[in-house]
């Protein structure tokens, strides 16, 4: 009997080229998320290092350095991996038809000149801040259009949808506000941007994500787990959320635990109830260890909050922000663009050696900048910290750059 037998696709090395880029919305959104990470880490840590040694001197900024680097990461690096995500499952999540490349080329461009820009800026070239927040502008607004319309077009309700797209209206709030700060409008405009990109857009965003993804992974991956997804504990940290985001708005740090003590108690458990309780891989084990940097997040908010209503005394710093960024979401994005990359390139959805080494380096990366507002010479510690990301993140940036550069190994489109 002559079986017929199908050759896998070779292998061959084949030359990398921004063209393939365009073959779908998650390629060229990574890269240029991937580009904007570094980028971004790259002019901070120089300021830091400037801050602390003195070994040279940076351009002078229109607004402070700080606000800046929060509004970069929050508005522009990690929405260009969000909008990659979301431009690819939506469609997917509601049953409807792959946008085109013609849809997303133009949020692309946005977010990436719009931080070319803004970096230009801040490197001395006078119009370069005002420039690029009009291009980031741009490049969210069709982002928000496209999405917006998918969600007209869907017949049924896809409330995780809608749930992403709430926040991603309140980051487009808070870019906004930004350009008006920067355009000459009160400093309370530029404070409520970052505060708005924290619980307004960013938490909300990414919980929905873990909520709808992280239990159907492991249902896929372990057997016999038990997929745990109540709306009533989505919509909680929604409404808990928006109050801590109120409070913030309003100095009235002697009552975030109101609102972060029950978040903590609800990350908890949904830490609890999503971790599988038996052997897992590696690459669905990092989603939940990432997950796990939100209760501890909240933790500190709460002992934060008491300290300060006990005694007038800010102690931790900025540390509870730098467990949501750096632990919470740093995390969670080298583990899930580790697992988009790797299935929609035709590759084995496994962690390989490089995004160990990465996802490793952000819990140290983390842990050693939640210590620098607590330890002596902070300025020390933020600027190993920021060092830390650029070599921990650099070698994992390398390879998936390549990967978008270059056509699936299994011959299939996208």
């Amino acid at each position: 009997m002559h079986i017929e037998t199908v050759p896998l696709p070779r292998r061959g090395h084949a030359r990398p080229s921004p063209a393939w880029l365009a073959h779908a919305p998650h390629r060229l959104m990574f890269f240029i998320g991937a580009a904007n990470v570094l980028l971004a880490m790259l002019w901070w840590a120089l300021w830091l290092v400037s801050a602390r040694w003195g070994a040279w001197t940076m351009p002078e900024l229109p607004v402070p350095a700080g606000w800046l680097h929060a509004f970069l990461m929050q508005h522009l690096v990690l929405p260009s991996f969000v909008f990659g995500f979301l431009l690819t499952v939506f469609p997917r999540w509601m049953g409807l038809p792959e946008l085109q490349r013609h849809h997303y080329l133009p949020v692309g461009a946005g977010l990436m000149g719009g931080q070319l820009a803004i970096l230009l800026g801040a490197a001395g070239w006078e119009a370069g801040l005002t420039v690029g927040l009009w291009m980031a502008l741009a490049g969210w607004s069709t982002a928000l259009f496209l999405l917006g319309r998918l969600l007209v077009d869907e017949r049924g309700r896809t409330w995780h949808a809608r749930s992403c797209f709430a926040a991603l209206l309140l980051g487009w709030l808070g870019l906004a506000m930004f350009l008006a700060f920067v355009l000459g409008a009160s400093a309370q405009w530029a404070f409520a941007s970052i505060k708005l990109g924290s619980f307004g857009l960013l938490l909300p965003l990414y919980v929905t994500v873990a909520h709808r993804m992280f239990p159907f992974f492991a249902g896929n991956a372990v057997p016999g787990y038990r997929a745990w997804r109540p709306l009533w504990w989505l919509l909680a940290v929604w409404v808990l959320a928006l109050a801590h985001l109120a409070l913030e708005l309003v100095h009235g740090y002697a009552w975030l635990w109101t609102t972060d003590a029950p978040l903590l108690a609800l990350t908890a458990l949904a830490v609890w109830r999503w971790w599988p309780r038996a052997r897992m891989p590696g690459l669905l084990a990092v989603l939940f260890i990432g997950t796990a940097w939100l209760p501890v997040t909240f933790g500190l908010y709460v002992a934060q909050s008491l300290a300060y209503g006990l005694t007038g005394e800010f102690i931790l710093g900025r540390a509870p922000m730098h467990a949501l960024f750096v632990g919470f979401f740093g995390s969670l994005l080298v583990a899930m663009v580790t697992r988009v990359t790797q299935g929609h390139s035709g590759r084995p959805l496994r962690m390989y050696g490089i995004a160990w080494f990465a996802f490793v380096a952000i819990q140290v990366v983390a842990t050693l900048r939640i210590l620098a507002d607590v330890l002596p010479d902070p300025g020390l510690w933020q600027a190993l910290a920021a060092v830390g990301w650029l070599l921990g993140l650099s070698p994992w940036v390398a390879r998936i750059g390549h990967i978008y550069l270059t056509p699936r190994r299994d011959g299939r489109p996208g």
